[in-house]
């Protein structure tokens, strides 16, 4: 059962690779020559095989079409992604949906973003002013909220980028171009730097045919299509897109092992309908089994261990939040304490008052800790007289624990929305615990890191909380405080914890006593 839970953080940077992201440029473009070039682009429908590992998880379409002059001219990009993503036995579904309004020169007008997932939907969508003031609504699940950013130029959108560096003239091998990127399903900008790797050419289905004897669809004949192979890194990961001359992707991959593959729609459809009738999984077909890492010492019952050592290779470390409170960090060695819990002295009452915390006091689009449903379940969990900080976190963290169904889930967290559907993984447990706690003016933020569960390491998300000083808790595995196992590396919501990202496939963990 606890296995099942491990997906939060994990998937949770699946949601942050959806759609490869949304981008803006460092550099000031010429439009006039862009607007230009966009016009030798020709309308047209691209479809894709989405698998993970060597089995087929989804399918995708790429649709881009011209806007009538009447109507303002552009383009207008849709994007669809049907995933059934396997983890840890249990098969989840998503759905995501991307619409781009784009002007002659490529640049973002207006997008909207939706993920639907089991337990409800995440949407958003944006429009650019002429100030180059991005203006979000954002739905999910507890009403629409607007939130602004003001950029130092237009974005560009994710699927959009690859089509925009191949319209600027930038496809030349060897060339580096250095772009922030927005991204819809973490409402972030962070820079990528992309890089012109190669040309090569790619070997596709052109065309299908349904073969009268089997009832199967077959490719009935391929393209040899001349493609450039690029990459996108930030803080060390790297994601690979091999783009024809127009920028429409052939091929992509990621570090979680996802790719997707240019084909024909009745091949993509009937490899997805065949993966649904699998009863059995490889191990790297599993998104969470994948990214685990195998512990060199078997620590048996963790809870037992007040402290633990580990020795950490593989990565560089820096730009990681590993040192401070309950972790210490001398050299690659990380030191990791389990807080005494009834030695703690929060040094306040609730709610807590000055402003050096504000930060993790106020509510989030996503952590809506000012929603009344939210302040209800808080004071009803916690009793409306209660002052005692460590008796308010620990009442919080039994009664998230047992509220909610241990589920994994493929979505973009809400904490009202898993107020009302009481299932989630990691991710909906600690959303939902660190609304609850801000909503009682309880100091509480969201760390991502790796747990310790038979016999490896597991990516995973859980809720700190001030007690005077910052104490893990663990509201999925019901733990006040977190075993001394938690390793924690992210501290922060869905756009922070996208970087441990570089960590899959190369982070190695020797447990040096236990």
């Amino acid at each position: 059962m606890r296995r099942r839970v491990l997906g939060g953080a994990i998937l949770a940077l699946w949601v942050g690779m959806v759609g490869w992201q949304v981008r803006r440029e460092y550099f000031a473009p010429d439009y006039a020559r862009l607007a230009e070039a966009a016009m030798a682009l020709a309308p047209g429908v691209n479809f894709y095989n989405l698998r993970m590992g060597e089995r087929t998880v989804g399918q995708a379409t790429s649709r881009l079409d011209t806007i009538p002059d009447e109507r303002g001219g552009g383009f207008q990009l849709e994007d669809l992604m049907i995933l059934d993503l396997p983890a840890l036995g249990q098969t989840g579904s998503a759905v995501a949906r991307t619409n781009v309004k784009l002007s002659p020169a490529l640049v973002m007008e207006s997008f909207e973003f939706t993920l639907d997932s089991e337990v409800g939907r995440f949407a958003a969508r944006g429009r650019l002013d002429p100030d180059s003031t991005l203006r979000v609504t954002i739905d999910a699940g507890g009403g629409e909220q607007e939130v602004s950013y003001r950029l130092a130029e237009p974005p560009i959108f994710s699927a959009v980028l690859p089509i925009r560096i191949a319209m600027a003239g930038e496809l030349e091998v060897g060339r580096t171009l250095r772009l922030p990127v927005f991204d819809p399903s973490t409402l972030s900008t962070r820079p990528v730097e992309i890089r012109v790797l190669a040309h090569d050419t790619l070997v596709v289905p052109d065309s299908a045919a349904l073969d009268p004897a089997s009832g199967r669809w077959t490719p009935a004949r391929y393209d040899s299509i001349p493609v450039w192979r690029i990459a996108e890194v930030h803080g060390g990961t790297q994601v690979e897109s091999w783009i024809d001359d127009d920028g429409r992707i052939v091929k992509a991959s990621s570090p979680l092992g996802f790719t997707m593959e240019k084909t024909e729609y009745e091949l993509a459809r009937q490899a997805q309908e065949d993966a649904r009738g699998l009863s059995t999984l490889a191990i790297d077909d599993d998104v969470i089994l994948r990214t685990a890492i195998a512990s060199n010492v078997d620590l048996g019952e963790v809870g037992e261990h007040d402290e633990l050592r580990f020795r950490l290779s593989g990565v560089d470390l820096s730009g990681f939040q590993l040192d401070g409170g309950r972790q210490q960090l001398r050299g690659d060695t990380l030191i990791v304490r389990r807080e005494p819990w009834q030695a703690l002295d929060p040094g306040y009452s609730l709610p807590y008052k000055t402003m050096d915390l504000r930060e993790e006091l106020e509510p989030e689009p996503l952590i809506q800790s000012d929603d009344p449903r939210i302040i209800d379940a808080a004071r009803q969990i916690v009793g409306r007289w209660t002052r005692d900080p460590r008796v308010a976190a620990a009442r919080l963290e039994r009664a998230v624990h047992q509220r909610l169904e241990k589920t994994v889930t493929f979505s973009v967290p809400s904490a009202v929305q898993v107020l009302e559907t009481e299932q989630g993984d990691c991710n909906e447990h600690t959303v939902l615990y660190v609304a609850l706690a801000r909503a009682l003016g309880l100091p509480a933020r969201t760390a991502v890191g790796l747990v310790y569960l038979n016999g490896a390491f597991f990516y995973h998300a859980w809720p700190e909380v001030w007690l005077g000083e910052w104490v893990a808790v663990d509201p999925t595995f019901g733990q006040a405080p977190a075993d001394a196992a938690h390793i924690r590396f992210v501290i922060g919501g869905l756009a922070q914890q996208v970087e441990i990202i570089r960590l899959i496939g190369r982070l190695d963990i020797e447990v040096l006593d236990g």
